[in-house]
């Protein structure tokens, strides 16, 4: 039995593979994009109620610094003892 070659001494059975990696090679991809809603950018700005927590929550600390802060234990307990006994109901 005789096999004759192939006639055509161009083909390559890879020919497909080497173009795709030729075309991704030469596409240039796009930079990565990012747009903000003009209302994320409101929310990120804040609002009243934030800001007036955020100010209640440094004078609180200034006082603590200062040692001027004190607690009230009863209050403190008593707080204790309706959570714990509202939750086990």
């Amino acid at each position: 039995m005789k096999i004759n070659p192939l006639k055509n001494t161009t083909f390559n059975p890879y020919q497909k593979q080497i173009q795709k990696s030729e075309d991704i090679k030469t596409n240039v991809q796009q930079p990565d994009k990012l747009e903000i809603s003009s209302q994320a950018k409101e929310l990120q700005k804040g609002n009243e109620i934030e800001k007036a927590r955020q100010e209640k929550v440094e004078d609180l600390k200034q006082q603590v610094q200062d040692g001027k802060y004190n607690v009230d234990s009863q209050k403190t307990a008593e707080k204790m003892v309706d959570f714990w006994s509202n939750r086990r109901m």
